[in-house]
């Protein structure tokens, strides 16, 4: 089904999220483009925040194309300056925030620790935790009013995976992910806003460019053994549009009372 059909066929049948504001990092590929696509199919208008590329200017125009409303805004999501201006962006262009995925992040370089650089853990820590961070604590003062939702993408590494060798600084982020997240949701109570974690297993998504294995990973790398296939549920890896149906349903009132909450999306991967 064409995606023009599908939004217009959604919006008709099923506004979930009409005239809602979504602000979605790591916008232009992966789980990010799946959720951005989701969340204009049923009726948000949203903020596309991510570098600058072909593929983020490509998710604006279809969902402008589909007749919804988009906006692309240039922005390392690491940089304090350019993530408060995206998220005015999106609040000067609509009048408020409804909903946050904080979803930009990077597997960033694999290696042993006592070989890792102070440099390339910063950069991965900056990324994923402090663009977190960035991310949540401009968005507060447009959602206050009106309360909301926020989603972060974390991983089952660092949660309930610790087989990841070399991914030590990635980890480490996506923990603190989680234990944020949960700061947050009791925090941010009191104004309706809730706070969720969703964490993927092995999704098909093109975050390898931002890998970076070095050869001493193989050192330290303990055999893991599974079954044929890593995910028993389905064999294999998981569709970023599987991951973005979570993401709307924890952006919709279907989950007005949930919050501060980790949801595992791994087809039992991280159970093995």
């Amino acid at each position: 089904m064409a995606v023009t059909e599908a939004i217009n066929q959604a919006a008709a049948a099923l506004p979930r999220l009409k005239d809602q504001i979504a602000v979605v990092t790591g916008a232009g590929s992966g789980i990010g483009r799946a959720a951005a696509l989701k969340l204009a199919e049923h009726g948000a208008k949203v903020c596309l925040v991510d570098l600058k590329n072909n593929r983020s200017e490509a998710v604006e125009q279809q969902i402008k194309q589909a007749g919804g409303e988009a906006v692309f805004v240039d922005t390392d999501i690491s940089d304090p300056q350019r993530v408060q201006q995206a998220i005015r962006a999106a609040a000067d262009q609509w009048g408020r925030i409804d909903i946050v995925f904080a979803n930009a992040g990077i597997n960033g370089t694999l290696s042993p620790i006592e070989d890792l650089t102070p440099e390339d853990w910063d950069q991965t820590l900056a990324t994923n935790l402090k663009g977190t961070f960035l991310t949540v604590k401009y968005a507060i003062p447009h959602m206050k009013q009106n309360g909301g939702s926020i989603i972060i993408t974390s991983s089952i590494n660092g949660s309930r995976k610790f087989s990841g060798f070399g991914m030590s600084a990635y980890s480490t982020s996506k923990a603190g992910q989680l234990a944020f997240a949960k700061m947050a949701a009791l925090e941010l109570a009191r104004y309706k806003i809730r706070v969720n974690v969703i964490c993927p297993g092995a999704i098909q998504t093109n975050i390898q460019e931002n890998t970076h294995p070095t050869p001493a990973v193989e050192a330290i790398k303990i055999p893991v053994n599974y079954p044929q296939g890593n995910q028993p549920l389905e064999h294999g890896p998981g569709q970023p549009e599987q991951v973005a149906d979570l993401v709307l349903f924890l952006a919709s009132n279907e989950s007005s009372h949930i919050t501060g909450t980790e949801i595992f999306i791994d087809g039992a991967e991280s159970l093995l």
